[in-house]
C-alpha cells in the first residue's frame, strides 16, 4: 500500500496550484475525494488510489502510471485486501513499481476481466454510471433460456435499485448468452436472471470498454498494449468532454 499524503501536497503535485493555494480550495469546500467534499487540512489520501476532483473535474495525477489485465478467477475476492486472509486478486500479480487497485469490482464467483491501475480517471469513467461504459459478460443458466426469456430481459427487469435493461443480448447456445449491460449496479446481471427463473451457474465477463479478455489464461495477468492505454485514454477524453 502507498504512503498517505496531506491532500494540498496532492493536489500541488498535480500542478494545480501551489500548496498555500491548494489548501484554499480544499477549504473553500472545491475539493472532493471518493465522491465527499473534503474542508479540513489534514485530510491524508493515497495518491495511487484516492478519486480526486476540483470544482468537479477529476484530477490528472503525474505519477507513474500502471495498467494490469487480469484474468480473476472464481473464488477470489476483488479487493486489495481481505482481514480474513481469503484470496484476493492482488495475490495473482507480480511486484510492480507503484500499487494498484481493481477497476469496480467482480464478486467472488464471476471469472473475468479486471482492469487494475493507479489512474484515478480511468477508474472513475470505467465505473461512474454516468458515463454508460459498455461491460460485457457470458452467461450462462443451468436450463435453456427461451426467446421469451430473452425477448422479457430485452424489455428490462426490475430490481429494487431501477430497471435492468442490456444495451446488446447475443445467443451463444442454448444456456448461454452473451449480455452488454452498462449500469453497473452490484450484482447485477446475477439478480436480473434470477428475477427471470433463471439463476447464474457461471459468469465470465469478456470486455469493458476498449478492453478485451481474449485469450488470456485464468489467473493470469498482462500489462495494457500502448494500443490499449491509447484507447483508454480517448475514451477518458471523450466522456469528460476534453
Amino acid at each position: 500500500m502507498s504512503d498517505l499524503v496531506r491532500l494540498q501536497k496532492v493536489l500541488a503535485a498535480a500542478g494545480i496550484a501551489s500548496r498555500r493555494k491548494a489548501e484554499d480550495l480544499i477549504l473553500a469546500g472545491r475539493v472532493r475525494v471518493n465522491g465527499v467534499t473534503v474542508t479540513e487540512l489534514g485530510k491524508k489520501v493515497d495518491p495511487t488510489t484516492a478519486q480526486i476532483c476540483v470544482d468537479g473535474k477529476p484530477l490528472v495525477l503525474e505519477w507513474e502510471t500502471i495498467y494490469v489485465l487480469l484474468h480473476k478467477p472464481a473464488g477470489v475476492l476483488t479487493t486489495r485486501y481481505d482481514p480474513g486472509g481469503r484470496p484476493t486478486v492482488l495475490q495473482y500479480l507480480p511486484p510492480l513499481p507503484a500499487s494498484v487497485h481493481p477497476v469496480g469490482r467482480l464478486d467472488r464467483a464471476t471469472e473475468g476481466l479486471l482492469l487494475l491501475t493507479n489512474d484515478g480517471r480511468v477508474t472513475h469513467v470505467l465505473t461512474h454510471p454516468r458515463y454508460e461504459v459498455p461491460k460485457v459478460y457470458r452467461v450462462w443458466t443451468e436450463r435453456p433460456l427461451s426467446e421469451d426469456d430473452l425477448n422479457r430481459l430485452r424489455e428490462g427487469v426490475w430490481l429494487e435499485d431501477g430497471l435492468a435493461r442490456p444495451r446488446r443480448i447475443v445467443r451463444r447456445g442454448a444456456c448461454c448468452v452473451e449480455v452488454t449491460f452498462t449500469e453497473g449496479r452490484k450484482r447485477e446481471v446475477r439478480r436480473a436472471f434470477a428475477l427471470l427463473g433463471h439463476p447464474v451457474q457461471r459468469l465470465l465477463r469478456v470486455q469493458m470498454g476498449p478492453l478485451r479478455l481474449g485469450r488470456l489464461p485464468v489467473g493470469q495477468w498482462r500489462h495494457l498494449t500502448s494500443k490499449e492505454i491509447r484507447q483508454l485514454q480517448q475514451l477518458v477524453k471523450e466522456k469528460l468532454g476534453e
